[in-house]
């Protein structure tokens, strides 16, 4: 009995890499498809409760009109984020993963999917709201151009691939700094420790402190995409 323990062990990890093959595959068709159409696409994680939404939708009011944006929001269940978002007057597609197991993350196929019900050409930015998880979105890549983080009170060294992946990292509510027992020094630590240089903007979307310079940041990196466009 050993031996064939031993072989089906062997086949489901084939198995697990076959999915991630697959999905390797369709990000790669999705990153095609967003780079014809010159939509800049960015990824944005968070664990739950560290004010993504409220982060994206003050991000939304301060660059449109002039930047022309959609989103994507991946959540188990409810509306309640995109309907939060779909305020700003950008266009919104709710993923709810319950429908199909309860996902912790979104694939790269189910960005394809959500992608078909935005006019792609009448858009120069993407941005996906991912599931709050610090764990599995990290491990996925659905094409996009840019991976951000959003943290609070987070433990960088405790999720070290969601930091090593990103691109920047956003550390909301600063404006609790006085009101907290949180060593902002070290989670900053933390995280230049997992990824040196990482570019981390302290940001209170509450508040609205600190928010110019992590839009500019984000302007800069669209405007790089605009300019292959034309």
């Amino acid at each position: 009995m050993k031996p064939v323990e031993g072989n089906k062990s062997t086949r489901e990890v084939k198995v697990v890499t076959r999915v991630l093959a697959v999905n390797e595959r369709m990000a790669e068709q999705n990153r095609r498809r967003f780079a014809e159409k010159g939509v800049f696409v960015i990824n944005v994680m968070s664990s739950p409760g560290s004010g993504k939404t409220t982060t994206l939708q003050k991000t939304l009011e301060r660059i449109m009109p002039q930047i022309r944006a959609a989103v994507i929001v991946g959540d188990v269940s409810t509306t309640h984020d995109a309907d939060r978002l779909a305020v700003t007057g950008a266009p919104v597609v709710q993923v709810n993963t319950d429908a199909f197991g309860g996902d912790c993350h979104l694939a790269a196929h189910v960005i394809e999917k959500a992608a078909d019900a935005i006019d792609l050409d009448a858009i120069d930015l993407l941005i996906i709201e991912n599931v709050g998880n610090l764990v599995c979105p990290a491990e996925f890549d659905i094409g996009e151009d840019a991976r951000v983080v959003v943290l609070s009170v987070d433990k960088p060294v405790k999720y070290p691939a969601m930091f090593r992946l990103c691109d920047a990292a956003l550390l909301n509510k600063i404006d609790l700094l006085p009101y907290l027992d949180y060593d902002k020094a070290q989670a900053i630590g933390y995280i230049h420790q997992v990824h040196p240089g990482m570019p981390i903007f302290e940001i209170s979307a509450r508040s609205g402190e600190g928010m110019e310079s992590w839009i500019g940041w984000l302007g800069e990196r669209i405007g790089l995409k605009l300019k292959a466009r034309s």
